[in-house]
């Protein structure tokens, strides 16, 4: 009866003895023992690669390199995954230029302390790190999208003779799984290009959602993105709660990224039990920096939650609300029925920024009440139409009350991100 939900570096415990409990939804992800260690899993993977020659064989005669690595809000453990692939590459052609190019997507650019705790400062002052800008990065157009939207890349992995990338795979809500592909599109792309992709009619499609990749058109985009661009290859990694790798994937893009969706997809599945209230969380640091990251959490509460029930949040924000334009959607407009149908009537070249994570947000609040608990100012939580809250008891108190129900029953997801509820 008593779960753990991790809040930032740490975890808050609760004990659900004396209140209608109807269990916990957790992903087999976390009780998955694995008889190797991390370097081992990952260089074995790397050694082995799927439709696809080795990366040393790849980087022979190229001398213009690029990794796509991912950002500040992505738990990869770089300082295992990077120094390999710098290994293998450099075993191919020792004297190769080879790029470190941050994934950055639309977020905000990685800070210098946050590249050393993800590379090791070895990696950081001996190899040539870019971060990529949506906005200002030199790009260029390659094509258009199987949607329609231009697809306009960052330059640096245009030119590239050798074009490989790291990530990690988890559920996402929206492109079915994260990994692969997205290092391309969004990670490298202009604004431009992640906003026809991500745009209203998409995201409000009923196979864009978690765990979902035929007929997700999202997903599709992104693809076509990676292989115009010729991702080469691939090295993405799974792991557990405790940011551990316990498994990986190397090799052809789509073929490499498909297995470690098979895999997570056998142990992340877990059947909905609707409940009037669900607690949930965005599986700690760092994917719980910022209100924008706690959306993804929130959807697996929202496919189990019932009609006009709460969910509750726990997600540190340390980094505020995570957007300008996100909050300013919400905050600006008392109506969320109001924005929901200005933003279901842009088609895909009128799309604004970070209009699909405040419309994933709205479908949430238009099924449940949110109560949030943060390190945000309460005001900034109650100017997104949501309750804030201090404790997880104190949450529980409001919940009553917005049911009025005094014994309400109670689920708990204690990683929103790494399950996908049926």
């Amino acid at each position: 009866m008593k779960v753990n939900f991790p809040y930032g570096k740490n975890k808050i415990g609760f004990d659900f003895s004396n209140y209608n409990f109807n269990g916990v939804l957790n992903s087999e992800l976390h009780d998955y023992k694995c008889d190797k260690d991390q370097f081992s899993i990952v260089e074995e993977s790397i050694l082995n690669p799927i439709d696809s020659p080795s990366l040393s064989s790849l980087s022979k005669g190229k001398q213009n390199i690029v990794i796509i690595a991912s950002d500040h809000t992505r738990p990869v453990p770089s300082k295992i995954i990077i120094p390999l692939m710098l290994r293998e590459i450099r075993k191919g052609n020792f004297k190769a230029n080879i790029t470190i190019l941050i994934a950055t997507g639309c977020h905000r650019g990685t800070k210098k302390e946050e590249l050393i705790d993800k590379f090791g400062l070895e990696v950081f002052n001996n190899e040539n790190i870019v971060i990529h800008d949506c906005d200002n990065s030199d790009f260029i157009k390659i094509g258009t999208l199987p949607s329609g939207g231009d697809c306009i890349l960052n330059k640096l992995i245009i030119d590239a003779d050798l074009l490989v990338s790291e990530g990690f795979i988890e559920p996402h809500f929206f492109a079915g799984f994260s990994g692969g592909r997205k290092s391309v599109l969004p990670g490298v792309a202009n604004r431009k290009t992640v906003l026809a992709n991500h745009c209203s009619e998409f995201i409000d499609d009923e196979n864009s959602r978690t765990g979902v990749l035929e007929n997700n058109r999202i997903h599709k985009d992104m693809i076509w993105a990676a292989k115009k661009a010729k991702l080469a290859f691939i090295v993405n990694v799974v792991i557990n709660d405790n940011k551990e790798v316990i498994y990986c994937v190397s090799g052809e893009v789509e073929s490499a990224h498909k297995k470690g969706c098979e895999f997570l997809n056998s142990l992340c599945r877990a059947d909905s039990i609707e409940s009037d209230i669900v607690v949930t969380t965005n599986g700690g640091y760092p994917l719980d920096q910022n209100i924008y990251q706690a959306v993804k959490g929130m959807t697996a509460a929202e496919a189990t939650v019932k009609q006009n029930g709460v969910i509750i949040m726990l997600a540190k924000s340390n980094d505020g609300h995570g957007g300008k334009e996100f909050y300013r959607q919400l905050a600006d407009e008392p109506n969320i029925e109001k924005t929901m149908d200005l933003f279901l009537s842009r088609n895909r070249n009128e799309t604004k920024s970070d209009q699909w994570q405040t419309q994933i947000f709205l479908r949430i609040l238009m099924k449940a009440s949110v109560i949030y608990i943060s390190d945000v100012d309460p005001k900034i939580i109650e100017n997104m139409h949501m309750t804030p809250a201090t404790s997880l008891e104190d949450a529980l108190l409001i919940a009553k009350k917005i049911l009025n129900n005094n014994n309400p029953s109670i689920l708990a997801i204690p990683d929103g991100v790494s399950v996908i509820v049926i």
